[in-house]
């Protein structure tokens, strides 16, 4: 059976299913990783993310099977190596009806087409905590691992990453 595969921009009626999404990927995350977990977004963020069609979701067939939000700008994380010329992704949250179809990669392949078009050089990605298992898996997508370092401020920042150590990680085009 042939499934019909769309990456489109994630609308207002969205909402409920993204946030249904954070929360399973949450308890994902609590289960593997119980040292880092996402904190409930605020539904502000999100909102604003889809009315600046930086909100993104893959579509099979007629389900949302995956979700992830873009930037341009990520100054409060990357600090001095904020360049400006990067599209920074953010919170991929798989359905768990499709998980395991390595969806970081359809991301990453998508975020090189998106980037370009932009007229970036860089595709960035972060995440909280050292997870070996996942810092394996975003190098075997491309990214070069770029290594961990505590933020210096990250007042502004969602709840995780208080206190936490970051890794981050770097695909140049």
């Amino acid at each position: 059976m042939n499934q019909t595969m769309v990456i489109t921009h994630s609308s207002s009626e969205d909402i409920s299913e993204i946030f249904r999404l954070y929360q399973l990927a949450t308890a994902f995350q609590k289960l593997k990783f119980p040292k880092n977990q996402w904190p409930e977004f605020d539904q502000k963020l999100i909102t604003t993310e889809i009315n600046e069609h930086r909100q993104y979701k893959l579509i099979i067939d007629t389900k949302i099977a995956c979700i992830w939000a873009i930037t341009f700008s990520d100054i409060q994380i990357w600090e001095a190596r904020e360049n400006h010329t990067s599209i920074y992704i953010h919170r991929i949250a798989t359905n768990p009806e499709f998980r395991g179809n390595n969806f970081v990669q359809t991301i990453v392949d998508w975020g090189k087409n998106y980037a370009l078009e932009q007229n970036k050089q860089f595709i960035r990605m972060d995440t909280c905590g050292e997870n070996k298992k996942l810092i394996s898996h975003y190098t075997n997508c491309g990214f070069k691992y770029l290594g961990m370092k505590k933020l210096t401020n990250s007042s502004n920042l969602p709840s995780h990453y208080h206190k936490a150590d970051v890794c981050f990680f770097e695909i140049e085009l």
